[in-house]
């Protein structure tokens, strides 16, 4: 019988007969201005790549199984902790995490950290010896992995059989505190002396956390995160070969804490490159290449107070974006923690969302499938070669604690926070259910009725640094949202009448463009049908007797240039004189700028313009 033929109409396709086709529809526009993008750092991503043929996964360890799914233990009561952690590990998590009081990343809540007592009521029918734990980095660790180590003394268990990851970083401490309590020598002697004391009773570790969250909360970027882990690294391999610790032991000391968000691909990425920049270090100091271990969290800069639902798929991209990059374990923060402690529900909805990738996506069957796909290979060998050469300047700076010290780094972190809170301001990196698509009047969710602790004062230190600092990226649109309910609840209606010009067709464009802006800033717009006369101008006197009775203090004109250019003027001056405390102008306004202000126009509100100034603007005329 002969082989079926396949009938394709079309010819090979090759990159030189796409880029004609891109150049064609561009018409003269520049192409790497539409479409290419760029990461945090400013690696260019192109829009369009080959297979690269012949690439090896890069693997983690244990790559028969699935990633662990790590749930948290951050109640203040043993008891209430204990049946959170019994619900988790029942309801498919096989590791916990152990966030005690003071830790950052506990939000004032946490572990009590009183006596082994505690903890082991905390730990009441956990089966210690069939699951990971790791202790989340904290001031007081020392005393928490001396607790921990009682609680499986009194328990019988061997420790050799346990997988422990003990999360001492005292370089974390100074850049998320600014604070160290000796100088770093001191520090890396009592780091030797903690290993000496755990290491001999049966702990295999790993020990110590290269934890480079504090510059992902602080806003910085991808490259900068694997900088700093990478530095970590090197210092305490370096405090640790010092204390006569042979190098070997040393790099097996160690395990990485890496945040992972919404940008799904360079999240993959840059757990990517983690590895593969460790294996480049294991090479340098002449040990054999092995897979690290790496944590990953869900991130706490993404998470969102209003719009509270929307945060559950984040955390769903973001673990996605951690399974397929290769992470050995996976924290998912519930979607309410940034307003308290997480409910039943929350937890729940936290390790299914990683339990229904396992189990229904089976995404841990195929090991890195991001290897040879050009995109994501491209996306690590960039972030590999900007984290490289971040970790370059910090080593030149006289490595992570003098840089911290000196403040080089959180400098350059800093450049990178302004950045990318302007693209947010401006509506080039727009936060769904805050700063686009804003829910007004939503109900949020609930959180358990635990009051978070009293912060404790700043630490004595020997070394100081200033701290980085922790931040959602939607907190400044949230602090205008608080500060709305506070106007409404002083009496001022905190409404915005949207002055509609000309006919329907042709206003709905830019007043539903202004009705989202000023929603994102909890304004609620009143939206009119419209006050379009028959020749379709505007019936000024409909308009402003729309505009009395709506309640609302300020005004925004919607509408066409051509009804601007005829009409924008006096519907201005007709809403000032009925009372508006503020009038602005959705489009960009050119040349009759100073004509429009002339007439009453306080401001404009266009695609780009800076969202947070002109809500900051209107609730301080709707409070006046």
């Amino acid at each position: 019988m002969a082989e079926p033929t396949t009938m394709n109409p079309f010819a090979p396709a090759d990159e030189a007969a796409w880029r004609a086709a891109v150049d064609k529809a561009l018409k003269g526009a520049d192409f790497d201005r539409k479409l290419v993008s760029r990461m945090a750092d400013g690696s260019p991503i192109q829009p369009l790549h080959a297979r690269r043929q012949g690439a090896l996964p890069i693997l983690r360890e244990g790559t028969a199984r699935p990633w662990r799914i790590m749930a948290r233990m951050d109640h203040p009561d043993a008891g209430a902790a204990s049946t959170q952690a019994l619900a988790d590990l029942w309801g498919g998590a096989d590791a916990l995490a152990l966030v005690f009081q003071g830790s950052a990343s506990a939000r004032g809540f946490g572990l009590p950290t009183a006596d082994a007592d505690g903890l082991d009521a905390a730990l009441e029918g956990v089966a210690l010896d069939l699951i990971a734990v790791r202790l989340d980095p904290a001031p007081q660790n020392r005393i928490t992995a001396r607790l921990f180590a009682e609680v499986v003394a009194r328990r019988g268990l061997e420790p050799s059989v346990l997988d422990i990851d003990f999360g001492f970083d005292p370089i974390g401490l100074l850049a998320r505190s600014g604070a160290l309590m000796d100088d770093w020598s001191a520090v890396g002697s009592r780091l030797r002396d903690m290993l000496a004391e755990f290491r001999p009773a049966g702990f295999r570790g790993p020990f110590i956390s290269c934890d480079a969250r504090p510059v992902h909360e602080a806003g910085g970027s991808e490259a900068q995160e694997l900088g700093y882990a990478l530095a970590a690294a090197v210092a305490y391999m370096r405090a640790l070969e010092k204390g006569g610790l042979g190098l070997e032991e040393a790099e097996r000391a160690l395990s990485f804490m890496l945040a992972v968000d919404v940008d799904q691909f360079a999240g993959i990425a840059k757990l990517r490159a983690l590895r593969l920049l460790m294996a480049r270090v294991q090479e340098a100091s002449g040990l054999e290449a092995r897979p690290i271990r790496i944590h990953a969290e869900t991130a706490w800069r993404m998470l969102t107070r209003r719009d509270v639902p929307v945060n559950m798929l984040r955390n769903a991209v973001a673990v996605f974006s951690a399974g397929i990059g290769g992470a050995d374990t996976v924290t998912t923060l519930p979607h309410t923690t940034a307003l308290g402690l997480p409910d039943d529900f929350a937890r729940r909805i936290a390790r299914n969302t990683q339990a229904v990738l396992i189990e229904e996506s089976h995404l841990w069957r195929v090991a890195d499938p991001a290897a040879g796909s050009g995109g994501f290979e491209a996306m690590t060998d960039a972030l590999c070669a900007a984290g490289w050469a971040e970790f370059q300047a910090i080593e030149r700076e006289g490595g992570l604690v003098a840089s911290l010290e000196t403040g080089a780094l959180q400098a350059r972190i800093a450049a990178v926070r302004v950045r990318r809170e302007r693209d947010i301001a401006t509506g080039k990196a727009p936060l769904t259910g805050t700063s686009a698509y804003p829910m007004i009047g939503e109900t949020p969710p609930s959180v358990l009725d635990v009051a978070p602790l009293p912060s404790k004062g700043a630490p004595r230190a020997a070394i100081t640094a200033a701290p980085l600092p922790s931040a959602r990226l939607s907190e400044p649109f949230e602090a205008l949202r608080d500060r709305v309910e506070a106007i409404a609840a002083s009496g001022h209606a905190p409404a915005i009448f949207l002055a509609a010009l000309g006919r329907p067709a042709d206003f709905s464009a830019r007043l539903g463009f202004a009705a989202g802006l000023f929603e994102a800033g909890g304004v609620r717009a009143v939206k009119p049908a419209g006050f379009a006369e028959a020749d379709g101008t505007t019936d000024l006197v409909a308009l402003t007797d729309a505009f009395k009775a709506s309640g609302a203090a300020v005004a925004c004109l919607c509408g066409p240039d051509e009804s601007y250019a005829m009409e924008a003027s006096d519907a201005a001056m007709a809403l000032v004189a009925s009372g508006a405390k503020a009038v602005w102008l959705a489009g960009r306004p050119g040349e009759a700028e100073a004509g429009f202000r002339a007439a009453g126009v306080s401001g404009f509100i266009y695609a780009g313009c800076d969202m947070i100034a002109a809500l900051t603007e209107a609730h301080d005329a709707i409070a006046a």
